[in-house]
C-alpha cells in the first residue's frame, strides 16, 4: 500500500494544478490518468476544436476576400489531412508540455491506469493500492450516446472521434442543435460539406432567449445549413455507402452522422458505491460549495460535478479549493458567475442570467438591446450578424446578464463580466471610456438605452 498525502484521479484542468500547488509545499502527491493528461480541454475539446474552427474560418474568409478588394485566384478548397494535422499538433504540444512540467515536480508521482475506489479513502489502479487523507476527482466527462434504434450499427462520430476526420464528409447529419453541434455544423459547412442539423426542441441553442437562438439560426442559415427543428430521430440505418436518419417527420441521408445530444460524467467505472460517494440521477457527483462530497475529505472538481462544464469553471474549481485548502481562504461555488462562449462565426459571448432566466427569477427588469449593424468595428469588417443585449435589475441597477453574438463578441462579454464580478452596477460602467473602434464601446450605450419590460 502507498501512502500519500493526497491522491487526484484524472489530469483535467483542475486536477493538476492543485496537485502541483501541494507538491511544491512539499506534500506527497498521486496524479493518476486513465488516458492522457489535460482532459477534454487540451485532448478533445477547446484546443483541437478551435484550432478546426480556425481554419474554418480562415476559409469563409478566403471565400469573401473579393468584397474586401482581395483577388485569391479560384474556388477556395480545403486540404482536410493538414487541417486534421494541425489540430493534433495542437494537442500534442499542450500535452508534451504538461507532462514535462509534472515530471519535473519531486513529490509528485504521475501514475497511468483505471483508478477505482476500494474503499473511502484506498484507490486501487490496476492491482496497486494506494490510500490519502485527502482524494481529489477530476475525471470529466464524455458524449452521450442516446438509445436510437440502429445507431450502434452504423460507423457514428462523436465531438471527440471527429476531431481526427481527415476525409471532407459529403453531407454530415449532426443529431443536436446545442453548443458543440452547433460549432462542428458550421465548420464542416465552411470545409465544404452539406450539413443538415436534427434538433428535438423549436430552438437551436434553446438554452438562449428566443431571439438570441433565432439570430443563430439565421447565422447559419446564411452559411447553407439546413435546420431541422422540432423532429424527434425515431431509428437510423445504412443505405448502401450512406447512412438514413428517420424523424418522426421526414427522413435525411447523409454520408456521416455526428451525435452532439450532450454529455455525462465519467463516474460510472470509479467505485463511488464502496465508498460511499453519492451522485446525482445522471451521474455526476454531488458537492457542497466548497467542492467536498459527501465523505469528508473526498472531493469533486471538474465536469464531473455537475457545476460547471467549460474548462474555465473548472480551473475556477482548482482555485477555490486551493483557497479554502492552502491559502487560508474561504471561497464558494455561489460566487462564481458563470460565463461562457459558443464558437460558432461570429460568436456568441455570455454571462449571467438570460432575459428569460431574470424574469423566472423574479426580478423586474431593465432590457436593451443593439443589432452589430450600428457597431462601428462590425461595419468596418463586414460582419454585422448579431446583436448586443443587457439585463439589468430595474431597482437596484444590478447588472444581471448580458449576450453579445457578432463579431468579437467571446472577447467584448468581458467588460461586462469582469463588472458583474467587481458588484458594480450600470451607475458605475455607464462612465467607462471604452476604445474606439471596439465593440466593447457600445457597452456605455447600452446602459443608456435600458427600458423596463414587461
Amino acid at each position: 500500500m502507498r501512502e500519500y498525502d493526497a491522491i487526484f484521479i484524472g489530469a483535467g484542468q483542475a486536477g493538476p494544478f492543485l496537485a502541483a500547488r501541494m507538491a511544491a509545499m512539499g506534500r506527497k502527491v498521486a496524479l493518476i490518468e486513465r488516458k492522457f493528461l489535460g482532459g477534454t480541454c487540451v485532448n478533445a475539446g477547446c484546443m483541437p476544436t478551435k484550432t478546426l474552427v480556425a481554419s474554418a474560418r480562415t476559409a469563409a474568409v478566403a471565400r469573401r476576400a473579393a468584397d474586401f478588394g482581395v483577388e485569391c485566384g479560384g474556388p477556395v478548397s480545403v486540404d482536410m489531412a493538414t487541417i486534421a494535422a494541425r489540430a493534433r499538433k495542437v494537442t500534442l504540444d499542450a500535452r508534451s508540455g504538461l507532462a514535462s512540467w509534472l515530471d519535473g515536480l519531486e513529490t509528485l508521482d504521475v501514475i497511468y491506469g483505471h483508478a477505482r475506489f476500494i474503499a473511502a479513502k484506498t484507490i486501487s489502479v490496476d492491482g496497486l493500492r494506494l490510500t490519502a487523507p485527502q482524494i481529489f476527482i477530476n475525471v470529466g466527462a464524455r458524449p452521450f450516446i442516446p438509445e436510437i434504434p440502429g445507431l450502434s450499427k452504423v460507423p457514428y462520430l462523436t465531438s471527440t472521434t471527429i476531431i481526427a476526420l481527415e476525409q471532407l464528409p459529403r453531407h454530415l447529419v449532426v443529431l443536436g442543435g446545442s453548443y458543440i453541434g452547433l460549432e462542428f455544423a458550421q465548420m464542416y459547412r465552411r470545409f465544404g460539406s452539406d450539413v443538415t442539423i436534427i434538433e428535438r426542441g423549436e430552438h437551436l441553442a434553446s438554452r438562449e432567449d428566443n431571439d438570441i437562438s433565432e439570430a443563430i439560426a439565421d447565422i447559419l442559415e446564411n452559411d447553407g445549413i439546413q435546420s431541422l427543428l422540432g423532429h424527434q430521430v425515431s431509428s437510423i440505418a445504412r443505405s448502401g455507402s450512406d447512412i438514413t436518419v428517420q424523424t418522426d417527420k421526414t427522413e435525411i441521408r447523409g454520408s456521416h452522422v455526428l451525435v452532439a445530444v450532450g454529455r455525462q460524467p465519467n463516474t460510472d467505472d470509479l467505485g463511488l458505491d464502496l465508498a460511499g460517494i453519492e451522485t446525482d440521477r445522471r451521474g455526476y457527483i454531488t458537492v457542497d460549495d466548497r467542492l467536498q462530497t459527501n465523505v469528508e475529505g473526498i472531493f469533486a472538481l471538474g465536469d464531473c460535478n455537475g457545476r460547471g462544464a467549460f474548462t474555465h469553471t473548472s480551473y475556477n474549481d482548482f482555485e477555490i479549493a486551493a483557497a479554502n485548502l492552502l491559502d487560508g481562504d474561504d471561497r464558494s461555488l455561489s460566487d462564481r458567475i458563470l460565463g461562457y462562449g459558443l464558437y460558432i462565426d461570429p460568436p456568441l459571448g455570455r454571462v449571467g442570467m438570460s432575459e428569460r432566466q431574470a424574469k423566472e427569477a423574479g426580478h423586474r427588469i431593465k432590457v436593451s438591446t443593439r443589432p452589430m449593424s450600428r457597431v462601428g468595428r462590425a461595419v468596418e469588417k463586414g460582419e454585422t450578424q448579431g446583436s448586443m443585449k443587457l439585463v439589468v435589475d430595474a431597482d437596484s441597477d444590478e447588472i444581471l446578464g448580458a449576450a453579445i453574438l457578432g463579431v468579437g463578441a467571446d472577447e467584448a462579454i468581458h467588460s461586462i463580466l469582469t463588472a458583474m464580478n467587481l458588484r458594480a452596477t450600470t451607475r458605475e460602467l455607464k462612465w467607462a471610456v471604452p476604445i474606439h473602434p471596439t465593440v466593447s464601446e457600445l457597452v456605455p450605450t447600452l446602459i443608456g438605452d435600458l427600458a423596463i419590460v414587461p
